[in-house]
């Protein structure tokens, strides 16, 4: 470590010097982050630099230049073949260098920078009737630099085709620092005036020609054969009839050539009409015989995918959550556009009867609803993280997840290729492209062991050999990266191999730019990520972490990269990113640093690491990628989990005492509620705040008197035997014991007569503040009571509480006792979702509802919804504010916290609450939020409007005069 942070030094000056301002990260901490992309490799960089300008990219490659060290560009991080990991500097163009540059309607063009994220260009571009045509399944978080860098295509590639067809100019710096353009005509300097540019343009151009003019055979016979030939470089668009296109030629290089800095894309018009038809099969090879016909109807998309995603998706979200499939073990997506909806339906219809005429499919329907057919195609985008960890905790790897032909083989390898897996005694879990005739597979590699990695090489050899014999590519759209880079000698002549390295060595004499890609490439077995626990972390987790085989060392790899989590719009997942747009306040992030301090290498202190706390202090644990992460990585867990290891023995944060021991300091004060609430309103209530570690900006809470719950429930009662028990929880009990009476009226109103239970905790503040050996001692009293022959449901109002006896709870306890009690847990939705008598009328509810759902019931309790509930029950319209509140528990409530949430607040929430005051009198509008955290970040957005959150209890309360949410 001293060693390489010596070796840096010069560098850092040297950029410090020539590019002030310049963010450079050498730490652990960011270097360890950006060690990963969404492969199986692991390549720790010495820097990471985030550019804000093409200026900035020239002066880093030169100063790289001057040192020897190597040049990595970056944009999402989601590429699956290593592309986006190296050993020098890496570039993330991700952060600062994302503007959309210009957007000509006209021209039908777009100018971006390399950062752009795709969502972002589609957003911006729709407002024009226009889109970029290629739509990788990770458009969320995928760059337009990344895009070109691999030639990236897409679910709709029948199509579109790939990145290489949309790309006009190509803005890129040199190995030695110039800055050029390339386009269809060739390459020249980006200033005219600029004569060393210009000579150097010019030598690169004549070496070039020369290269393609002494190669002509090769390139014509070897190259551009099937629609998805991604492997190796596309110097087919140099030849004479293709016009010398430079820029066409760059896209698919990796980064190994130049690196881009911005580009000039096309765009194609938005379909006015589109629809999905889903057909379903016994077999993969039965729905890839069916892709020929298919594609004489002219669709826009053709995808496949095996019956195991679709089980992964179920198990993880709901069953709920794959919806419109038909019967099968197996199935396609078909999608066709056209400028008529009703002539785009019957072309539908009229090729389903084709198929079903054919026999091989099992089933088929046109999918019609917009909501389902969002829904069934975020199942094939999440492909690739749902195959790499199936319902039954099995593991599967990338390596072979991108080979393609053309799409009238694809039947027939596919068939050879599960016979080649099947010798290997491999699995291999299928989905992709199949009307591109591109498949991806994630392959149940065992990589952690000597033998297994041999076993790995050998499938790998012979799989390259198969995906040639079928006429087809070693990678579709991926890119050939670590993992194919190797076997590039299988598909292409020795000339060819030749050829490849001649034209990178015109470009990067030094070989300094992205090495051990395409050319000069590292074995495709080394630097696998793969890793087992080092002996400077004996991990021995409180957490049982009962899914995975090898514990917190195996729940942490559940992280594979694929970047959900930096995404910036659907779902909830990660409301810290969404916030800073920081690597290292990503789930991915966090993960990935976790990772390496099981490794032990970069990050060598173990539980007692400052770089992981540091990058776990900004998860507000509201457990959304649970839910969200394709994987289901548990971030809020594996911190709790951690804060338990590092402050171990130790003083913690006074934040940990203060709000960590809530439930016991709040009944405390219910015993004089009254003179407590008078002090914290005063000075001394400041000064209490500062010592706590809690932040002054927030008015504290008013504690409820202890006789305030006896009162709520007093009414309640109805005197029908109870069929439930309603868990009192401490925030209801401290704070709003009148949502304890509602909650009981509306359940006994709804057929489901209940007992309170009071007294007892789930333990959540003690779990959310690592303090997990207090947790424990709670949690095994609160199931010694509730676990005594009573099966009858238990019905939590606070969804925190009800998520964390769900969940933590059976998982810290790791007991029977444990798991009984938390298979009767409901939160107050499910409970009149599941339990509800069949004609339960609720009172007269309003037209419209501004809603906010706790992240915790949104992770844990994926088949009963608020929203939809609301909407059965009658209300016209409910706006969800989809994100985290930004409170969060304790986090919003730490002084060092309190900007962020705020910053979380703003994305979603705020501006649902801001939209009150300009529904004005075209309808009532109510605020609900069931959270305790949520009520009390809504009522400190805008309590002094009059708005206040109401829980759904008090929403449907029979008794309640159906207070409002507007002022």
């Amino acid at each position: 470590m001293t060693d390489t942070t010596t070796a840096l030094e010069p560098l850092v000056a040297r950029l410090t010097e020539t590019a002030p301002g310049l963010r450079v990260e050498t730490g652990p901490g960011s270097t360890g982050t950006y060690a990963y992309d969404a492969s199986n490799y692991r390549v720790p960089p010495r820097a990471v630099v985030f550019p804000r300008s093409a200026d900035d990219v020239v002066a880093v490659v030169r100063a790289c230049r001057e040192a020897g060290v190597p040049v990595t560009a970056r944009g999402g991080g989601t590429s699956m073949a290593g592309n986006a990991v190296g050993p020098g500097v890496v570039l993330d163009f991700s952060r600062y260098m994302n503007r959309i540059l210009d957007i000509d309607p006209v021209a039908r063009t777009a100018r971006v920078e390399a950062g752009v994220i795709l969502d972002a260009l589609r957003g911006a571009t729709a407002l024009h009737g226009l889109t970029f045509g290629p739509d990788p399944s990770s458009h969320s978080r995928c760059t337009l630099g990344g895009m070109i860098g691999n030639d990236a295509c897409g679910n709709r590639s029948v199509r579109h085709g790939r990145t290489s067809t949309h790309i006009e100019a190509l803005e890129i710096v040199t190995a030695d620092g110039v800055r050029a353009v390339a386009d269809g005509k060739g390459l020249r300097a980006a200033d005219p005036n600029d004569t060393d540019a210009v000579r150097r343009v010019a030598r690169l151009t004549a070496d070039i020609r020369g290269l393609i003019d002494a190669n002509l055979a090769p390139i014509r016979t070897e190259l551009g054969r099937v629609p998805r030939q991604v492997s190796g470089y596309q110097l087919h668009h140099l030849l004479p009839e293709h016009g010398f296109d430079m820029a066409r030629a760059l896209v698919g290089t990796e980064g190994s050539c130049a690196v881009v800095t911005a580009a000039t894309v096309r765009l194609v018009a938005t379909a006015q009409a589109s629809t999905l038809l889903t057909l379903g099969y016994d077999d993969v090879v039965d729905a890839a015989e069916d892709v020929p016909e298919i594609l004489r109807w002219k669709p826009t998309a053709v995808e496949g995918m095996d019956e195991a995603i679709v089980a992964t998706m179920r198990a993880r979200r709901g069953p709920d959550s794959v919806t419109g499939l038909p019967e099968g073990r197996a199935w396609l997506y078909v999608e066709l556009d056209g400028d008529d909806q009703t002539a785009v339906d019957a072309r539908a219809a009229e090729l389903l009867d084709v198929l079903k005429a054919q026999g091989r499919t099992t089933g088929g329907r046109v999918v019609r609803s917009p909501a389902e057919r969002r829904s069934l195609w975020r199942v094939r985008e999440d492909g690739a993280g749902l195959a790499a960890r199936l319902v039954d905790g099995g593991e599967s790897w990338p390596g072979w997840e991108d080979a393609a032909v053309a799409p009238e083989e694809l039947a027939a390898y596919l068939r050879d290729f599960r016979k080649l897996l099947a010798s290997h005694g491999l699995t291999g879990v299928l989905y992709g492209h199949f009307g591109a005739g591109c498949v991806h597979v994630r392959i149940d590699f065992d990589l952690a062991t000597d033998a297994g990695r041999a076993a790995t090489r050998r499938f790998l050899g012979e799989a390259a050999a198969l995906v040639v014999s079928h006429g087809g590519s070693l990678s579709g759209e991926h890119g050939d990266g670590r993992a194919r880079g190797e076997l590039l000698e299988v598909m292409y002549s020795h000339r060819m191999i030749r050829t490849f390295a001649a034209f990178k060595e015109i470009f990067d004499p030094e070989g300094l730019l992205n090495p051990g890609v395409v050319v000069a490439p590292a074995r495709l077995d080394a630097d696998l990520a793969l890793h087992t626990p080092s002996e400077v972390l004996p991990v021995e987790s409180l957490f049982s972490f009962p899914h995975d085989e090898d514990g917190f060392a195996g729940a942490v790899r559940r992280c594979v990269g694929v970047g959900r989590c930096r995404s910036d719009a659907g779902g909830v997942m990660c409301p810290s990113y969404r916030a800073t747009g920081e690597e290292t306040d990503s789930t991915r992030g966090r993960a990935r640093l976790l990772q390496e301090m099981v490794r032990g290498d970069l990050v060598q202190d173990g539980w007692r690491s400052t770089e992981v706390r540091d990058a776990l202090d900004l998860c507000l644990s509201c457990k959304a990628c649970s839910s969200d992460c394709p994987v289901g990585v548990d971030m809020a867990t594996y911190k709790a989990e951690f804060l338990h290891q590092h402050y171990k023995g130790r003083i913690r944060p006074r934040s940990h005492y203060s709000l960590g021991w809530l439930p016991l300091t709040s009944s405390l004060a219910g015993f004089a509620a009254r003179p407590v609430n008078a002090l914290l309103r005063g000075p001394v209530g400041k000064l209490l705040a500062r010592l706590g570690g809690v932040t002054t900006k927030r008015r504290i809470p008013a504690f409820a008197s202890r006789r305030a719950l006896r009162r709520a429930l007093r009414g309640a009662r109805t005197g029908e035997p109870a069929k439930a028990l309603l868990f009192v929880d401490s925030f209801t009990r401290a704070f709003r014991p009148e949502v304890a009476g509602a909650a009981s009226r509306v359940l006994a109103d709804a057929g489901i007569p209940c007992t309170a239970e009071d007294g007892l905790c789930c333990g959540l503040t003690w779990v959310s503040t690592g303090q997990l050996s207090t947790a424990r001692r709670v949690m095994a009293r609160t199931v010694a009571h509730l676990d005594d022959g009573d099966d009858r449901p238990i019905i939590v109002a606070e969804p925190s509480c009800a998520a964390a006896l769900k969940r933590d709870v059976p998982e810290l306890l790791g007991t029977e006792a444990a798991r009984r009690v938390a298979a009767r847990v409901h939160t107050f939705t499910g409970a009149l979702t599941d339990l509800a008598a069949p004609d339960w009328a609720p009172p007269e509810l309003p037209d419209n509802v501004v809603l906010q759902t706790h992240c915790h019931e949104y992770a844990t309790f994926k088949g009963s919804h608020p929203r939809d509930l609301l909407g059965r029950l009658g209300v016209e319209k409910v706006d969800e504010a989809e994100g985290c509140c930004g409170l969060a528990g304790n986090f919003g409530f730490e002084e060092q916290h309190y900007d962020t949430s705020m910053a979380v607040a703003d994305l979603a929430l705020k501006p649902r609450l801001d939209g009150i005051d300009a529904v004005g009198g075209a309808g009532r509008t109510v605020v609900v939020a069931d959270g305790f955290s949520c009520a009390t970040q809504i009522d400190h957005l805008a309590g002094d409007r009059g708005i206040r959150a109401l829980h759904l209890a008090e929403l449907l309360d029979p008794t309640a005069d159906q207070p409002g949410g507007t002022p």
